[in-house]
């Protein structure tokens, strides 16, 4: 028991992230830095992988979000990984604001070179230009909001700017072109697959939710196991998935006729739970 099956296979790429990630080509040339938002419980299954191709050598910021929701041991370990690697990284909670303000000195330093090159060359002075990117669910909504403060103005009209664009300012210094998130077009690995269900980026139409809940909690008992055992009012973790699954359901007071567990109830207060943080600080992946 350790995958969704076709869920792995799931050719998941509505048209709407291919239009997606054409505008992120077009408008590359517009920015002067990408600020990739990952999810910290997942930083490599929320990674795009094309995305080091679209960028090239552009200065890349990465956003390690929803901290607040991750293991904090392993949020560092993963800022020390992607240092180690030679990438600015900053850690931010985009719904409380915590670690925004790095977030946005770390952009402006990176657009320096390009923002200096301009004055050099004895152009007016401009702010530096950023566009956040990211897949969808993680969290990329609530930091342009926490950004722009809840106005979202559009900033000037620049040249080459659509309608469908949008200028935001950012402080005095930063101006953010707003962009769709996109999603890579296969899940290869059946383990960004299942990440990408428990964290909720896929929509829980696609993929049986009921497995995927029971592999979820399963997974968590090594690691979280006290976690499980606190939230459920459970005295000791069972044997199997299957076992475990149910004592959940139990606990809850799942109960349909005759003592039948119902799985669906379970199953969706499994993932509500995991995704709302009630399961407590859980990081899926290390580095």
């Amino acid at each position: 028991m350790d995958d969704l099956g076709t869920l792995a296979q799931l050719n998941w790429y509505p048209g709407h992230m291919a239009k997606a990630k054409r505008i992120i080509m077009e408008n590359l040339k517009l920015v002067d830095v990408v600020i990739e938002l990952l999810d910290a419980r997942i930083p490599r299954s929320s990674a795009n992988p094309i995305l080091k191709d679209l960028i090239g050598s552009k200065p890349h910021l990465i956003a390690l979000n929803k901290i607040d929701l991750a293991d904090n041991a392993i949020n560092n370990e993963w800022e020390e990984y992607f240092t180690s690697l030679g990438k600015s990284v900053v850690k931010i909670n985009s719904l409380n604001g915590k670690g925004i303000r790095q977030l946005v000195t770390k952009a402006d330093e990176l657009a320096k070179s390009k923002t200096a090159k301009f004055a050099s060359k004895g152009a007016k002075p401009r702010n530096a230009r950023v566009m956040i990117v990211g897949i969808p669910n993680v969290g990329k909504s609530s930091l342009i909001n926490r950004l722009s403060g809840s106005a979202s103005l559009k900033t000037a009209d620049k040249p080459g700017v659509t309608r469908a664009k949008q200028w935001i300012k950012i402080k005095n210094n930063l101006d953010l072109l707003d962009t769709p998130g996109i999603l890579w077009p296969k899940f290869e690995d059946p383990e960004v697959g299942l990440n990408l269900a428990f964290t909720g980026a896929i929509s829980d139409e696609v993929y049986d939710i009921e497995h995927a809940a029971q592999l979820l909690i399963w997974r968590l008992k090594d690691r979280y196991g006290q976690n499980i055992m606190e939230r459920y009012k459970i005295t000791e973790l069972p044997q199997t998935s299957e076992e475990l699954f149910a004592l959940v359901g139990k606990k809850r007071g799942f109960l349909q006729k005759g003592g039948v567990i119902d799985t669906e109830k379970t199953a969706i207060a499994i993932l509500k739970d995991f995704r709302a943080g009630k399961l407590g600080n859980i990081s899926l992946e290390e580095p």
